[in-house]
């Protein structure tokens, strides 16, 4: 199974720009690029019907977010503060950094 290269990490701020969630804001908890899905916080929430656990001993209806595709958040510039798509560039040493397409200031801290 081939693994495809999601330019959205952990910790990067998105917008979402489709489906029922469309215009939300939030961070990214978590990437899942063999999936090519990512798990945004506040975004995507779906119900889960859960059992009683030692952890949870009441059980009942949880609420939690469902990861969603990839290709409908666009990550936000820290510098210019719009959605943009990545870019990337290589540095003088030889490592790659992901850049602002807009402003091309770079998106990694």
């Amino acid at each position: 199974m081939k693994i495809n290269k999601l330019r959205i990490r952990k910790g990067d701020r998105v917008i979402v720009i489709s489906g029922k969630d469309k215009g939300k804001k939030g961070k990214v908890i978590a990437a899942f690029p063999s999936k090519d899905k990512v798990t945004v916080e506040g975004v995507n929430i779906v119900k889960k019907h859960a059992k009683p656990t030692q952890k949870i001993p009441q059980g009942g209806i949880r609420e939690i977010e469902a990861p969603l595709a990839s290709s409908k958040v666009m990550i936000i510039c820290p510098a210019c503060n719009k959605p943009t798509r990545v870019g990337r560039k290589l540095l003088a040493d030889g490592s790659k950094i992901r850049i602002c397409k807009k402003c091309n200031e770079s998106l990694d801290r």
